[in-house]
């Protein structure tokens, strides 16, 4: 695969990633450390490269001031590749794009080519701004398709927790009829709706101070009700948008609001599927034995929508 263009690189030098943030704990080690007494039986993912597939790094794909926004793409053997974006989790404050390298790695075994992206934290940039650059990231894949061996018509999105979240709100609101759409989404174990009853019971909890959605908003939905009805991907529920799949953990927590968004999906013709892996906690495609089956699961769904 030849390296992306000269100007690309260049980019590169006008613009820094910053460098890790110790307070930033949502990443495969942590979350283990968090786990393990309750399940013992896992062991984290492995993102080594496989044979047949290769790495390309730290692709800027957009800047802020000097901050560079990268991602990295891994890219099996093969021509117009269908490729899927993956977002990562963290509470829209926290998490690395390394998260999903291990997804990645296996989605390129099956023949896909999966992008990892970072995006702007609520402590750098409240909401939209993570909105904004994971729809961003979906234009420069597209437009640097040739590059990625990459089929600009065979794009999906996908995200856990928060980047579930972001990978559906992205999806559902980039314009499908001018070229910049998705053509399918996954969303693994992310809200689907800020406002209902259960989200707010735990995103909205006077205990916290903020809690992560209120310091994403910038405030508590009293105060700011109309952004978390419009980070709601449920809101956007019409004829046209991209099918879902649905991958649940066993914490009804993070399924606010997808019955929901699968019964008005099914009103207007739009297909929805749902995955449960049961006996599992959030987070848990970070780890053995749950992301086979997660990728699995994916895997299926992604060869039917991206044909």
């Amino acid at each position: 695969m030849p390296v992306l263009s000269s100007v690309l690189a260049a980019a590169a030098l006008a613009c820094v990633e910053p460098p890790p943030d110790p307070s930033n704990t949502y990443d495969a080690p942590h979350t283990y450390a968090r786990l393990a007494r309750d399940y013992p039986h896992i062991r984290i993912a492995s993102d080594a490269l496989p044979d047949g597939v290769r790495k390309v790094a730290d692709q800027v794909y957009a800047q802020h001031g000097v901050h560079c926004l990268k991602l990295d793409a891994y890219v099996p053997a093969g021509e117009r590749l269908p490729a899927v974006i993956l977002v990562h989790g963290g509470g829209w404050k926290s998490g690395y794009r390394s998260e999903f390298a291990p997804m990645a790695v296996r989605l390129a075994q099956q023949g896909f080519a999966a992008i990892t992206i970072s995006y702007r934290l609520s402590g750098e940039a409240r909401y939209p701004a993570a909105l904004r650059d994971v729809q961003d990231a979906v234009r420069w894949v597209r437009a640097h398709a040739d590059e990625l061996h990459i089929d600009p018509q065979r794009i999906a999105l996908a995200g856990g927790s928060a980047g579930g979240q972001l990978a559906s709100l992205a999806g559902v609101t980039l314009g499908q009829g001018m070229g910049e759409g998705v053509q399918a989404i996954i969303n693994i174990d992310g809200l689907s709706d800020f406002t209902s009853e259960l989200a707010l019971r735990y995103e909205d909890d006077p205990a916290k101070n903020p809690s992560s959605a209120g310091a994403w908003f910038g405030g508590r939905y009293a105060e700011k009700a109309a952004l978390w009805r419009e980070a709601s991907p449920i809101q956007y529920v019409r004829a046209g948008i991209p099918p879902m799949l649905f991958i649940g953990s066993a914490q009804p927590r993070f399924s606010a609001g997808r019955e929901e968004m699968m019964a008005r999906m099914a009103q207007v013709g739009v297909a929805s599927e749902k995955v449960l892996l049961p006996d599992t906690p959030h987070s848990f495609w970070l780890f053995d034995p749950w992301l086979q089956p997660t990728v699995d699961a994916s895997v299926a769904f992604l060869r039917r929508q991206l044909r």
